[in-house]
């Protein structure tokens, strides 16, 4: 039977011979050097099908593309940043900039800067995972971290151990910490562990005997001892995940910003200088602090201009040991700092 010859056995599920159709048009297009139309006749479809598959391939992460940083420009940016901050590195995406305006071109710009974060902070923690074959990776939630789970295609990890850095009972969706930390160990067969807690107790009562739990304590000692950890930044707006996800009510949200949060980050709510607030939110969190990420190699994901002053406010905090910024809200970021 021939590569390209197409056999649909009687008992086999659509959805599979649609992931192998898949796979084989990604194998024809990006490693056998085939064009979109030569792979078409390939296989005996359309070239219009082979478009999609592709597309699908990409946002599946069956095909992951990594580009060298270091060759993309910004790096007058990333070392100013890196200096003004004390990190031990700062990576800057490409800037895209947009001929687009209005709503439209923030949502091209979002859109990119997510894909474009995720990709780079995966490119780094396949170097992490190179270097130290039994690294403990600490891992947030968001659509960033979601987006780098995307990007390990070919990753073999076996020794590696993948760890929620908070609560991670929380709403059902791919980027919630709990499909975080397991998309991470399926991608690379390492393992996975949570924090069995809510992202927020219901009470500081609650929270002291949650965290006294055995279960707890041994996930937080893993936690305590990641090599890296790779956690996302989040503005308190209408519009920010926390909020689309209904982890914090509109009330909730007004009292932090009246006690002076601009961001959060693993759940701590800080001000513009990096604090952390007085809230009885941060008193019930169920998350390593700003403190014990700093220790666990902490790695700053900003994806998204959004963020800007939740990204600032973070690195005045001092958590971050590393950053990884989409190129434009780096620029902005430069424009404030000087």
């Amino acid at each position: 039977m021939g590569f390209g010859e197409k056999v649909v056995p009687q008992d086999r599920e659509p959805a599979l011979e649609d992931e192998m159709l898949m796979a084989r048009a990604a194998w024809l297009y990006y490693v056998g050097g085939l064009n979109q139309e030569a792979t078409a006749r390939r296989l005996g479809i359309t070239r219009a099908r082979v478009n999609k598959l592709l597309q699908d391939a990409r946002e599946t992460g069956l095909v992951s593309i990594t580009i060298n940083p270091t060759n993309v420009g910004l790096l007058p940016v990333e070392e100013e940043i890196r200096i003004r901050f004390g990190l031990d590195f700062c990576i800057c995406t490409p800037a895209l900039g947009s001929d687009r305006k209005g709503d439209e071109a923030s949502e091209v710009l979002q859109g990119f800067a997510f894909r474009a974060v995720g990709a780079a902070a995966a490119s780094h923690l396949r170097s992490h995972l190179a270097e130290k074959e039994d690294a403990v990776i600490g891992t947030g939630w968001g659509r960033t971290l979601q987006q780098m789970t995307l990007q390990l295609a070919g990753v073999k990890a076996p020794r590696a151990r993948f760890i929620s850095m908070m609560g991670s009972l929380t709403a059902n969706s791919a980027y919630n910490p709990f499909e975080v930390v397991h998309a991470f160990a399926r991608a690379t067969g390492g393992e996975g562990f949570v924090l069995p807690v809510p992202f927020i107790a219901d009470s500081v009562e609650d929270r002291k005997v949650l965290l006294s739990q055995r279960s707890v304590q041994r996930a937080l000692e893993i936690g305590r001892s990641a090599t890296v950890a790779y956690i996302s930044i989040g503005e308190l707006t209408e519009d920010s995940l926390l909020r689309r996800q209904k982890m914090l009510t509109s009330a909730e949200l007004v009292e932090l910003r009246a006690a002076g949060a601009v961001g959060d980050t693993n759940g701590i709510f800080f001000d513009d200088d990096g604090r952390p607030v007085d809230h009885p939110l941060n008193h019930r969190t169920l998350a390593l602090g700003l403190d014990e990420l700093r220790k666990a190699n902490a790695v700053g994901l900003i994806a998204g201009r959004s963020k800007l002053r939740a990204a600032h406010a973070f690195l005045k905090s001092g958590t971050a040991r590393g950053l990884i910024i989409d190129g434009d809200t780096a620029l902005l970021l430069m424009k404030e700092i000087r």
